[in-house]
């Protein structure tokens, strides 16, 4: 009896010092943090009594105080890893690339658009550059940031380092912008310090590996994750500090891709789970960056969300296909989608600038974007008027401009040919939410069949998987592209387009777009600004994508440039506001890129890299019959 007590005793205290050992372990994580956040913090008051001492007049005071911001931003690299992930919004506070922010995150898209103020160290190195700076300002700009620290203690924060979920999340937000946003220059003014700020940052995240490794043992990275980021850092610490000499390709492809395709195992293997909006759309069972999965911007299915079943997801492409060609949906019944997106010019017009209005003889405000990629946005329309493609594709369908039809007439015109109706009826047992069909199907069926069309990759997808060649032209371009052409700060990989990591949000961008070539006037489309009129929004339009560019002609909100050679040099002389026109909210710098002939044929040779290989299919030979004989000399594709 003796004996089995005292093996229960030895069992209970070895247990206790198991649990004392993994506790002091995990301090040791958590402590580091907290050291880090101390280190921070007394820089950022260093960086506040240096403002407070200066002479804002001085030349040799002013580049005093950008070494003090350079020294914080050093700090701040250390801690980059944990600050975005962990609290995203604040983190803007810190380190905002803007002084006023509107994109409506996916989570928020029911919601009026929320207002985000940047504030700290980027912000103050490009308002040092401004002329006759001032000093309340600047010191505001600091003060933003060293209150913003109190957030990253809370508890909600800090509890999370207690376990490891997080690492892997963090680590997934790291890797992400490695790619996407670390070597482009998109928070650094200073491009002379990118390259620098990389590996001095990839450095201090390989301490945060070892320690963390140390302190959750059985939720470790593994040896080779270990091994190729060393392997990483070592490539940094070979290439140009330049970034234009800086080689974005090779980065991404051998070194920044593959750690991410180890990282998702690990996560899988651990089986890491995430309490975040931040995590909402990315999707867990995807190991390449540049697999069109990495992320959804949008349900294409709508109603049909829940429908697995393989011949009931081909008879919604068939019907969504007949649809789009269908002039059913039009209030005169000869217009259909395919009147303005033609699939054989990439479900665009590249013959318009602008598409034919409703009446048949004006015509619409804004340029025919391609369908080809839409869902990779969390708003849809060149505003963001939309937040789902459904509710865009039925807004189209009873626009008294666009295709002029009433909702209700429209349903009953579509119920009155036998083949829709019996094919929608059918589908209603895996719409339980909906019992009889509405115009939610039709929509859905629309752009379930449309969407299948962005499934595609382009060469530049597989060479940067491995698994192909692309020119030496094409990588020129591409590292032209994330570095000093600056149009990474706002295409962004993978889509290229204005969503970039967690890939939650849609930026817009205020350009300075003309009203024509001869740059006489300034386009008077107030875009953004119609959906959420604020300062910030006036002529703004959603960032798109530049896949398939080469094919998607004519370019800009409304069609005004005819070549990539023309949108090209709209950027190299500094958008609007570099031609003379008043732009004053313009977001893209008004100065020139001095790119040069050369120049843009590498970037337009990437971009080429990037057409996709779709196989489009022939429309339809025929339309339903309706059971009222005037619709039944209906044209395959529409009139006009």
């Amino acid at each position: 009896m003796k004996q089995k007590i005292s093996i229960i005793l030895l069992t209970i205290i070895l247990l206790h010092i198991i649990a004392f050992k993994n506790k002091s372990s995990v301090a040791d994580y958590v402590n580091l943090y907290s050291e880090k956040i101390e280190n921070f913090k007394t820089q950022q008051m260093t960086l506040l009594n240096c403002i407070k001492r200066c002479n804002l007049n001085s030349v040799e005071d002013i580049e005093k105080i950008k070494n003090e911001i350079n020294k914080t931003r050093n700090i701040l690299k250390g801690l980059d890893f944990w600050f975005r992930y962990l609290e995203p919004v604040v983190y803007k506070k810190v380190n905002g690339p803007l002084p006023v922010e509107w994109e409506t995150e996916v989570f928020e898209k029911f919601e009026k658009p929320y207002k985000r103020d940047g504030a700290g160290l980027t912000l103050a190195a490009l308002y040092l550059d401004e002329e006759a700076p001032n000093r309340d300002t600047l010191l505001n700009l600091i003060n933003a940031s060293i209150n913003a620290m109190a957030t990253y203690h809370a508890d909600s924060i800090t509890q999370e380092l207690q376990n490891f979920d997080h690492f892997y999340l963090c680590n997934r937000l790291h890797i992400l912008n490695l790619a996407a946003i670390y070597t482009t220059g998109f928070e650094c003014p200073d491009t002379s310090r990118i390259i620098p700020e990389l590996g001095l940052m990839m450095r201090d995240v390989k301490i945060i590996y070892e320690v963390f490794n140390n302190s959750f043992e059985n939720k470790a990275l593994s040896k080779e994750y270990m091994q190729l980021y060393q392997s990483t850092i070592e490539f940094v610490g070979s290439q140009p500090k330049n970034y234009s000499g800086f080689d974005h390709y090779t980065f991404i492809k051998n070194y920044v891709n593959p750690l991410y395709a180890l990282n998702q195992k690990l996560m899988l293997d651990y089986s890491v789970v995430s309490k975040s909006f931040v995590d909402y759309t990315i999707n867990k069972n995807v190991s390449n960056i540049f697999d069109k999965a990495l992320y959804d911007g949008q349900n294409a299915k709508g109603i049909f969300g829940r429908v697995q079943d393989k011949d009931a997801l081909a008879e919604i492409d068939r019907l969504g296909k007949l649809l789009f060609y269908d002039p059913i949906l039009s209030g005169n019944n000869q217009r259909s989608c395919a009147s303005c997106h033609l699939s054989t010019q990439y479900f665009t017009d590249t013959t318009r600038r602008t598409a034919i209005a409703f009446d048949g003889k004006s015509v619409l405000a804004r340029n025919t974007p391609s369908l080809i990629n839409a869902g990779a946005n969390h708003l849809i329309m060149q505003d963001g008027k939309h937040i789902s493609l459904q509710n865009q594709t039925k807004d189209v369908m009873t626009n008294p401009v666009e295709m002029g039809s009433d909702e209700k007439v429209l349903l009953d015109k579509i119920l009155n040919c036998k083949e829709y109706k019996k094919g929608f009826t059918n589908l209603l047992k895996f719409t339980p939410q909906e019992t009889e069909v509405t115009l939610k199907h039709i929509s859905s069926a629309i752009t379930f069949y449309y969407d299948k069309f962005s499934r595609y990759k382009a060469p530049f997808d597989d060479a940067i998987g491995s698994k192909s060649i692309i020119s030496e032209n094409a990588k020129r371009g591409f590292n032209l592209f994330m570095s000093r052409s600056q149009c990474a700060t706002c295409h962004f990989v993978p889509q290229f387009n204005g969503i970039k990591p967690p890939y939650v949000s849609s930026e817009f961008e205020v350009l300075g777009v003309p009203a024509d070539t001869g740059f006489k006037a300034l386009s008077a489309d107030k875009g953004r600004y119609i959906i959420n009129p604020a300062t910030e929004t006036l002529n703004a339009f959603r960032t798109g994508t530049i896949r398939n560019a080469a094919y998607t002609k004519p370019y800009m909100h409304n069609g005004v440039f005819n070549t990539l050679n023309e949108v090209i040099e709209f950027y190299n002389h500094g958008g609007g506001a570099g031609r003379g026109l008043g732009v004053e909210n313009q977001t893209l710098s008004s100065d020139s890129l001095g790119l040069s002939n050369s120049d843009k044929f590498y970037l337009i040779q990437f971009i080429e890299s990037l057409n996709e290989n779709i196989p489009f299919e022939k429309p339809p030979q025929k339309l339903p019959k309706s059971s009222n004989g005037l619709l039944n000399n209906r044209k395959v594709g529409g009139l006009y």
